[in-house]
This record gives structure tokens, sequence and C-alpha cells, in this order.
């Protein structure tokens, strides 16, 4: 199994407000974040931070998790404690007030993926049979789409497109979506912030997943990609290959 993560500014942004990485237990299993904050005066890095350092610092801590239920419970636990701490710390630093963040976080063991998120960064499995998205976005245009209200094409470019129902860190607890799915042997996982998944269609993410290359290298052509369609959005995003080179987990 091998992993990497990448942020990027985009073009029009003038900091950047998401955070992430990909990180490793005591037996070597991954776990991969990506978060995009929200929020005035810069609240937003704070958020998106905090809560990735916060995932991270308990993950490095844990030994194994040798079930999707184990898993689903770790996610659960883990999240919505740290969705505790920044709505603490959003009611006592006034600069951070109404500050939250996306998230979507996902647990790589050889034979699963457990897959948690809030608000519209997303996670998809690229194997055998397609590229599919396994979260489903907490958003006001989202829910337009699913009640047919609005088209899928229509809402691409909705003027509330941004606007979520869910994120976290804004309420004191929050409801957090949590999927298992299988693992093969070449299968790929990627989370991504709306920077991406706005400008780079599934079409384009299996051409470039599945092309020639190092992981790296594909992961900077979907941010190349993006920044070259607008990249008005930061962009972050985190690739895991279920390959043959294992490091345990």
């Amino acid at each position: 199994m091998r992993a990497v993560f990448r942020t990027d500014i985009g073009q029009i942004r003038e900091h950047n407000e998401d955070s992430g990485g990909v990180f490793v237990n005591q037996s070597g299993q991954y776990l991969a974040v990506v978060a995009d904050g929200m929020g005035g005066h810069r609240a937003g890095d704070v958020a998106s931070s905090m809560a990735v350092a916060y995932l991270q610092e308990r993950w490095e801590k844990e030994s194994s998790l040798a079930s999707p239920a184990e898993a689903e419970q770790w996610l659960k636990t883990q999240i919505a404690a740290a969705n505790e701490q920044l709505f603490r710390h959003a009611c006592s630093h006034p600069e951070c007030q109404g500050m939250g963040t996306t998230v979507v976080a996902a647990v790589c063991a050889n034979s699963f993926a457990t897959v948690a998120h809030i608000g519209d960064s997303r996670c998809y499995v690229l194997n055998k049979s397609g590229i599919q998205q396994l979260t489903d976005d907490h958003s006001l245009v989202n829910e337009l789409v699913k009640s047919g209200q609005l088209s899928k094409e229509a809402a691409e470019h909705h003027p509330r497109k941004n606007v979520l129902l869910r994120a976290l860190g804004t309420e004191p607890a929050v409801k957090i979506d949590v999927k298992t799915v299988a693992l093969d042997e070449g299968d790929m996982l990627l989370l991504c912030s709306d920077g991406l998944s706005n400008k780079v269609p599934e079409a384009d993410m299996i051409h470039i997943l599945t092309g020639a290359g190092t992981l790296e290298e594909k992961a900077e052509a979907l941010i190349q990609l993006a920044n070259g369609r607008g990249g008005e959005d930061n962009i972050s995003l985190a690739v895991i290959d279920v390959s043959a080179e294992r490091e345990g987990g």
C-alpha cells in the first residue's frame, strides 16, 4: 500500500484553508484525511488544521484496527471529539466564531477501507468496475438534486453550490456518515476537497489515476488540471494505492 497527500492554494485565493495528510498507526495502517476550512479572518485554516492535527495525534497512538466495525467506531468517536474541540475553541476565541471545516477521512487496511465524512469533501474508490463516489455531499444543492428540484447539470453552476448543511465545529454535536468498502489488489482511493471535484470530472480522474507515472506525479497532474481550469479554490487530495508493495495494515 502506498499513499500521497498534496495541497495547493489554487489560482485565486490569498491563503490555503485546506489541511490534510496521510498518517500511519503503530501497525502500519493508513489514515488519510482532507479538510476544507471555512470562516472569516483566516479562521477556516484554524478549523481545518486543528481537525487534522487532532486525528493525526490519535491515529499515531493507535495500535491496530482489525475490523471494519472497529474502524467505524474509531472514526465516529474521534471525529465527534474533534468537533467538540473545534466548537469549544470557536466559543472561547471571538476571532474564530463561526469557523468550521469539512472533513473526509479513510482508514485503510489491506482488505477494507472505512470512510467517514462531514460536508462536501469527497472520497472516491477506483477499481475494476470503474470509479464510484463513496460520500454524499452535505450541501444544499445536493439535497435539491436528490429531491428532484434540480438537475445534476444545473447543480454544477448553481449560485449556492457552496452552502453546506453540515460542517465540523459549527455545532456542539454533528452527524457523521460512515461507510466501509472492500479493497482488492490494484484498487485506489481518492479523497479530495471541492477545489478538485468541482474542476475535475470522474472521467479525468480515471484517466490520470490509471495512467503512467508515480503516485506523486498523478497527484500533481490532478492539481495542475484543476488549476488549469480556473483554480478558484484551494485544491487538496490524498491518494491511496492498494498495490503489491504493502507495508503492513
